[in-house]
């Protein structure tokens, strides 16, 4: 009616003004950058709330037009969604979309605007169920998705694999979904694929990129992993699996050759005698992930002990793989900041893709299983601690 159609210029005028941001007690998940963003009402995938409303505001760069998303778009239906409702307005024409609601919903999966511009407004009055509505938006600078066929010869039996390059964006870490599987086995074909692409590291939650991944045969069990703030499900036999490359899939491998390190030091190493007296080091040298036997530790009563890895010369790094020491004692490191340098005295500890404070990367939780945390963007160094 006349008086909602207020409410949404109202809300439009209000952000008119605003870079990219969001207002109102609807609003749920919410990631927005000028090149792409994830948005959700509040409670998503739950019933969302009763006399609710919010209003995104969403700014790409003068020049590129946005392109929105309907991941979900769940509200109860009513006459003319006058209950619940999903408008869209550009401000640049005065073009409306909606608006939306389950009994109208958008003719596509994909909205294209001509403008760099757009208002997203969700309200809700009296109703009884309804997911609510999930929606991300890219540029017009980034290609989306692309699909290509290639054979595959592994030894006498060609196999056909498929290859996609998607285009994932910002915000999609904290989606509802669940993902199966780890960067060295590939992923469950049935877990959330740019959620996915955040644990394997292939991009950050807080920027989006594009990603290529292949489509191979599965394996019979999942193990769960913790990488790059998400936990993995373990899971059972998958027909098909998802493996993320940091390059195209058929023109060259992935970046995952293991650094050379030239020399250990460490800030102590603990001095264990054994029950004959004799004296066992836990050095600095024991810290490589190939040693047998016991590990690299701390003394016992060390504070902010610190592990140094010269890699000889200035190295792009990517990553790191920790783990514990099974041998007879169960320890193992939670969690760590890293830091680095290419004199040696001079350090810069890391803080990832938002450079607002110090990174820390969580850990082992036990002293059997390996641990992988992704650097992005990459470190350029000689030594890390």
């Amino acid at each position: 009616g006349p008086h909602q159609e207020g409410k949404h210029r109202q809300g439009t005028a209000y952000l008119s003004h605003l870079p990219h941001v969001s207002a109102g007690n609807g609003c749920g998940h919410t990631l927005l950058t000028p090149h792409s963003g994830t948005l959700s009402s509040k409670n998503y995938p739950g019933t969302y709330p009763n006399h609710t409303m919010c209003c995104w505001r969403l700014q790409a760069h003068p020049g590129t037009s946005l392109l929105l998303a309907f991941g979900d778009v769940d509200l109860e239906p009513s006459e003319h969604c006058a209950h619940s409702s999903l408008l869209l307005a550009d401000p640049e024409t005065g073009t409306a979309y909606g608006p939306y609601c389950r009994n109208s919903v958008p003719s596509a999966p994909l909205l294209v605007t001509n403008s760099s511009t757009v208002i997203v407004l969700f309200n809700s009055t009296s109703h009884r169920s309804g997911r609510g509505l999930l929606l991300s938006y890219a540029t017009s600078q980034h290609p989306g998705t692309h699909y290509t066929q290639e054979h595959i010869r592994g030894g006498l039996d060609p196999r056909l694999t498929m290859c996609f390059s998607v285009y994932c964006p910002a915000g999609c870490k904290d989606i509802h979904g669940d993902i199966w599987g780890n960067p060295s086995q590939g992923y469950r074909d049935t877990s959330v694929l740019c959620k996915a692409a955040v644990h394997a590291g292939v991009i950050a939650d807080e920027l989006g990129g594009q990603v290529t991944l292949s489509r191979e045969k599965g394996i019979t069990l999942y193990e769960s992993a913790f990488a790059n703030g998400l936990r993995s499900k373990r899971g059972s036999l998958s027909e098909k699996r998802l493996v993320f490359h940091k390059v195209c899939c058929f023109l060259s491998p992935a970046c995952d050759d293991v650094l050379e390190v030239v020399a250990f030091n460490a800030s102590s190493w603990w001095h264990e005698m054994d029950v004959l007296g004799q004296d066992r080091a836990w050095v600095a040298e024991r810290a490589a992930l190939s040693t047998t036997g016991h590990s690299w530790a701390a003394k016992p009563d060390a504070e902010a002990a610190w592990l140094e890895l010269d890699l000889g010369t200035r190295r792009n790094v990517t990553g790191i793989i920790t783990k514990g020491s099974s041998e007879q004692h169960n320890y193992y490191v939670m969690s760590y900041h890293v830091s680095s340098s290419r004199d040696g005295k001079n350090w810069r500890p890391y803080r990832g893709s938002s450079g607002q404070e110090d990174k820390v990367f969580e850990g082992n939780a036990d002293s059997q299983g390996e641990v992988s945390n992704t650097f992005i963007p990459p470190i350029v160094a000689r030594y890390i601690r």
